[in-house]
Formats: C-alpha cells, structure tokens, sequence
C-alpha cells in the first residue's frame, strides 16, 4: 500500500468498542504494579543510603518515609507487591497449561484480587497494629 493511501484507512476502534474483560484489566494493572513496585524500591534504597550517610541526613529521609505521605506510598507498594504476587501465580498456572478456560481465568482473577485485599489488609494490621 501506497503511503498516500495509508493515511486514509481508518485506524482500529478497539478501545472504544471492545468492553474491557477482567484478564485485559489485570494484565494491565499487572504491568502498573511492576512499575510501581520498581519505583518504590527507589525510595527504599534512598532510605538504606541515609542510614549509611549521617544521622541528620537519616533522620530527614524516615520523616518523610514515615509521614502521612510516605506511609500512603509505601502503603501502596504493598497492596501492588501483593497484587504482583497472585497475579504472577495466576500466570505461572497458565504457563503451565492449568486453569486455562473461561471461566477458570475469570475465577482465578477474583481470586487474585480478593487474595490482594486480604493479604494486604493482614500486612497493615500487623505492622500498625503495635501502634
């Protein structure tokens, strides 16, 4: 095809016409807590690198780390650690050739995310719960 009619063609709906489907979703919220995961261990290691620095520089890292702000983010990485980590269950199965049905992966995406709340849930209540 000519690049003077390539430019005529329509280009593919597929965002306005194919409603989103519960693997699609995951897949790509999988990909999202990949990243955020990536870039919450950034803060991590800022904050292992402060406590090698000095005490003032440590101290100013942990404020913010443990600050409203810090403990919503860091909150966050684990609800997306723990979501990243049934997922990845979830298609380890698949890699395997198990679960592969419709209505198996459907099953197994509500399990994934029901397990995320859970486990995130019991995460936070242990951590703050000495609070």
């Amino acid at each position: 095809m000519s690049n003077a009619q390539q430019g005529k063609r329509p280009t593919s709906p597929h965002l306005q016409i194919y409603r989103p489907q519960i693997t699609s979703v995951l897949s790509i919220v999988h990909r999202i807590t990949g990243v955020g995961m990536a870039l919450a261990l950034i803060l991590i290691v800022w904050w292992f690198l402060a406590a090698g620095t000095s005490d003032a520089y440590f101290n100013m890292v942990d404020g913010f780390l443990t600050s409203w702000f810090g403990i919503l983010i860091l909150g966050g990485s684990l609800l997306a650690f723990w979501f990243h980590f049934f997922n990845g269950i979830r298609h380890l199965k698949w890699d395997a050739g198990l679960a592969m049905s419709k209505i198996q992966v459907q099953k197994s995406g509500r399990i994934a995310i029901v397990a995320t709340l859970i486990a995130t849930t019991a995460s936070l209540i242990y951590v703050f719960g000495g609070l």
